[in-house]
């Protein structure tokens, strides 16, 4: 029987493609997002200032309100 989750086949691809490519692969534990407090920052910044006060009806529309 086949796995139909697309997120589990992406990250197989990607573990190999690292693998393959000798390249080392750093995790960041979901209850530890202090790991990368930077992008979580921006992240958070983003979706109270923009994302949560604005309507899209897509990614078109989105892309002008951003800049």
């Amino acid at each position: 029987m086949l796995d139909d989750n697309g997120t589990s086949l992406t990250s197989n691809s990607m573990l190999k493609w690292l693998q393959d490519a000798q390249v080392r692969w750093h995790y960041i534990s979901p209850e530890k997002p202090t790991d990368n407090a930077i992008i979580e920052s921006f992240n958070g910044k983003f979706r109270a200032e923009f994302l949560n006060t604005h309507w899209f009806i897509s990614l078109g529309d989105a892309q002008p309100k951003m800049e």
